[in-house]
């Protein structure tokens, strides 16, 4: 008897949304078969995907199915650290120990002494926060302050513009002339710069303003290699010269910007003569990019924040967005500045959050930024974490502190994450987390004008549970009884954004759900601030802000030297400006397990200049030490004109267990944080470099 052919499986397709933190913040098709993922591809119909992915989710299914998924509950057997072992227990064990565990130290030594840490390893607002943000805020813990990546900037961005929005992405094809000023865009923006190589075609002057020759500086007609955190020095120096040559807007500066008169006695004090000294420049080039930028329309500035990681990293950004007001550049669909798109969505974090839950007075706060500081010294002292949506033992900065935080015996901590990272080995308790593609989400960008909504492909795997229903649970079991903490997926979606704003007109979460994604009710095509109209208290571009007088800061842009260069005796032993942008295979540590992106990253590595290896005998592929008084990480030795002499880079964020040293570049950054916004430091760093097995002591050049 000849059996039956099998049933073909069942196949269909889900529209989904990659959650990292990216301004991209792509639409996805996820094929399906039998309850398993078999690819993911980019949504076609959606515009600022356009159908194509980046590399690092085009294979996600290896993440998902990825052998080292975490899928039941754990709880530590042994010492904390490197090569710590868990049995599996019940997810009534580990609700029922962490109840118990917060209550008793709640009890002895205040709520305020338990402290969530969590960032952006999911960006969608549920699963970046909602219900746990409820939690921690009924519990009364400590409030965190989440600095690590964008607060400088936003602060002042917002100082100046007055919210974050900036000119339309899908404008800046029609631009003449754009400045990627501290952007890699091929690396953390691929989709912008997909838009940026059609105004390339169409005939755009592409100028790339970046320490280092990067992949997209490559591809530019310029590169303007200025020393680290050294923009706002520059900015100063291209204003110089727009005043001094007239190359202004006048009718735009007297209705549409306010402190004008201030900001060109500023101005006028950088001279290019000065800025080139500073930033390590040509004259020329300062005087030839100010002249491009004054007689050029459209122009358009795309900065991202890697520019805000230095002392001065808030002026930084400030200074640059002054830029657009003078040159009457906003009065262009396709000019201004662009940081971030975020501020453009009706988000309603209140009903979210629920910020209300809070004891008065409301608990402290802990800056992220120096988690390894208050590990070890807050007082009254920090007696449980609480680490969803990060990997702080590896990205936090100064590493060593943080890992000898993470290691007191009396801390108690839980982990809820994908896999066994860095911090996860220093956890008493390691909770299994969903990826996205196993729960409900909503998410706005800050890299584009679309709202998506994320369906869950696949039944969650194993015991994983989302951000959402871990903290649920917790919630029961804490005797919670706010009626908050039954919402489901479905109604903190309803309650993320306020559905009557004229931006969402049309839109309710019913109809976003059904279709997948909309854009924003703008009006295509338009300049966000050709008539003025700024979101800031004046309404205009502020030259000078009294937002930022208030908080006993400068009120007019300047320049912030970095820090460490202002301690000439540090500067002489530590000579190398080190930065440490992202991997292209990385996006932090997330994607730093994978088999694929570790083969074809190859191993942590570090460029150096080739006059700058010359004089400390180092030659390619020579396993080098990179040190200062922080600590010290071993890496390749890359030599390499893309860093100019005085400056050097090392890819990142590596897992420490994966390093082969067991540990990655934060063992050198420092916990000293930004002029504004409490924001990390990691690029206003100085090291010196030596062979692995030479000590200290190395004579070479400083920075310059």
């Amino acid at each position: 008897m000849v059996k039956p052919a099998p049933k073909p499986a069942a196949t269909h397709r889900v529209r989904g949304v990659c959650p990292h933190d990216c301004p991209d913040t792509c639409a996805l098709e996820v094929t399906v078969s039998d309850g398993r993922m078999l690819k993911v591809a980019g949504a076609a119909d959606h515009a600022p995907t356009a159908g194509v992915l980046c590399t690092k989710v085009a294979f996600y299914p290896e993440r998902i199915y990825h052998p080292d998924r975490l899928l039941h509950p754990l709880r530590r057997v042994g010492p904390k650290g490197p090569g710590a072992r868990f049995e599996r227990i019940s997810w009534d064990e580990a609700l029922t120990s962490i109840a118990e565990r917060l209550r008793r130290i709640a009890a002895e030594s205040g709520a305020e002494s338990i402290v969530p840490y969590s960032y952006a390893g999911n960006s969608g607002l549920l699963g970046y926060g909602s219900m746990d943000r409820r939690f921690f805020h009924r519990l009364g813990a400590a409030q965190l302050d989440r600095t690590i990546c964008a607060s400088a900037g936003a602060m002042g961005y917002r100082a100046t513009i007055g919210a974050s929005i900036g000119f339309d992405p899908e404008n800046v094809v029609d631009a003449r002339l754009i400045l990627l000023w501290g952007t890699n865009s091929i690396v953390s923006n691929l989709h912008f710069w997909r838009l940026v190589q059609e105004a390339k075609r169409r005939g755009a002057r592409l100028i790339a303003i970046d320490p280092c020759r990067t992949a997209s500086v490559d591809k530019c007609d310029q590169h303007i290699a200025l020393l680290p955190g050294t923009d706002s020095a520059l900015a100063l120096g291209l204003m110089h010269v727009l005043i001094r040559d007239d190359l202004l807007d006048h009718d735009y500066i007297v209705h549409h910007t306010l402190g004008f008169e201030a900001l060109r006695e500023r101005a006028l004090a950088y001279p290019p003569e000065r800025v080139a000294a500073i930033c390590g420049l040509h004259t020329a080039e300062i005087e030839n990019l100010a002249h491009a930028y004054g007689t050029t329309r459209p122009t358009a500035i795309r900065t991202n924040y890697g520019i805000n990681r230095t002392a001065g990293g808030g002026m930084a950004l400030r200074t640059v967005s002054c830029l657009p007001a003078l040159t009457g550049a906003w009065r262009d669909p396709a000019g201004g500045v662009l940081l971030s798109t975020s501020g453009n969505y009706p988000v309603n974090e209140a009903a979210l959050e629920r910020p209300d839950l809070m004891p008065k007075p409301a608990p402290r706060t802990i800056n992220m930024s120096r988690i390894g500081h208050d590990l070890l010294h807050a007082q009254p002292p920090i007696k449980a974490l609480f680490v969803y949506n990060s990997n702080p033992v590896a990205v936090a900065p100064q590493a060593g502190e943080v890992v000898r935080g993470f290691a007191r015996d009396d801390l108690f901590t839980v982990v809820h994450d994908l896999f066994q990272t860095d911090t996860a080995d220093y956890a008493d308790l390691l909770l299994p987390a969903t990826s996205h593609m196993e729960q409900l989400d909503i998410h706005k960008s800050y890299g584009h004008l679309h709202l998506q909504v994320n369906q869950p492909a696949i039944a969650p795997l194993g015991e994983a549970l989302p951000n959402t229903e871990l903290f649920r649970r917790l919630a029961r079991r804490m005797g919670f009884s706010e009626a908050c903490f039954t919402d489901s997926d479905d109604d903190l979606c309803r309650q993320a954004f306020d559905w009557d704003d004229p931006r969402l007109a049309g839109l309710s979460w019913e109809k976003l759900k059904a279709d997948g994604h909309a854009r924003l009710n703008l009006p295509r095509g338009a300049a966000p601030f050709a008539q003025g109209g700024f979101p800031t208290p004046s309404g205009k571009c502020e030259f000078s802000s009294d937002m930022l007088a208030r908080a006993g800061l400068d009120p007019l842009p300047d320049f912030i030297a970095p820090r460490e260069w202002r301690q000439s005796a540090l500067a002489a032993r530590f000579p190398l400006a080190l930065i440490t942008p992202p991997a292209r295979n990385f996006l932090n540590t997330s994607f730093a397990n994978s088999p694929r992106f570790l083969a074809q990253e190859k191993s942590p590595s570090v460029l150096i200049h080739p006059v700058d290896a010359a004089t400390r005998g180092i030659t390619d592929d020579h396993t080098v030490r990179i040190f200062n008084e922080r600590g010290e990480f071993h890496a390749r030795a890359v030599i390499s004109d893309r860093v100019r002499p005085g400056v050097t880079m090392a890819t990142s964020i590596w897992w420490r267990k994966l390093s082969p040293d067991g540990r990655n570049c934060n063992e050198v950054t420092s916990q000293e944080l930004t002029d504004m916004g409490g924001g990390a430091t990691f690029y206003d760093c100085l090291v010196e470099i030596a062979s692995k097995d030479e000590g200290p002591g190395v004579v070479a050049t400083s920075p310059a």
